[in-house]
């Protein structure tokens, strides 16, 4: 596991674009998930990075398995109003050939110390509707859903919203 930096981000794409391609196979439009381009993503990225990653309270993580890029992890204070003083773990991705193998938990293991040693004593994520395999994973590592929902076009525009309901959970104090 190690901090991305913006050497990263056609690597990052590459990562969300197969994984989406997976995980979302049923839950998100066909069309959505076939125009998915992750060498525009990738640039796109490289472009902005430095805008994104402003804020060192934000972090991306890098996942290897024996040398083999494996996963990836966006983490940062929160975007959602009503929980402005948390922290917001965006993304965890693990390819769909490292399933079951620890890459998820390693990375959502990482990113919650990150959100903590950032000073974020809760944290709140979005799980799309219907991935059931991602919500029994964030349950198991202790993730509730604490009842909000909500619509997002965001990425799929021209096409229905992802339904999507947040789960929190408490990180306990900053170590010292």
């Amino acid at each position: 596991m190690r901090p991305a930096d913006r050497s990263d981000a056609r690597d990052i794409a590459r990562i969300r674009v197969e994984t989406w391609r997976a995980a979302y196979a049923g839950l998100i439009s066909d069309d959505v998930l076939a125009s998915l381009d992750a060498e525009r993503e990738g640039g796109r990225r490289e472009e902005l990075w430095e805008q994104f990653h402003s804020d060192p309270r934000t972090a991306e993580l890098i996942a290897h398995v024996d040398g083999e890029l494996a996963g990836w992890a966006a983490l940062g204070p929160s975007r959602d109003e009503d929980l402005a003083s948390d922290g917001q773990v965006f993304a965890i991705y693990a390819l769909p050939r490292f399933w079951g193998d620890g890459v998820g938990h390693a990375l959502l293991e990482a990113g919650e110390e990150f959100l903590r040693r950032a000073g974020f004593a809760r944290a709140h994520l979005w799980v799309l509707e219907g991935n059931d395999r991602a919500a029994t994973f964030y349950e198991r590592h202790g993730w509730t859903e604490d009842g909000a929902t909500l619509l997002d076009d965001s990425l799929v525009r021209g096409h229905a919203p992802l339904a999507e309901r947040r789960r929190v959970k408490l990180l306990g104090p900053s170590p010292t």
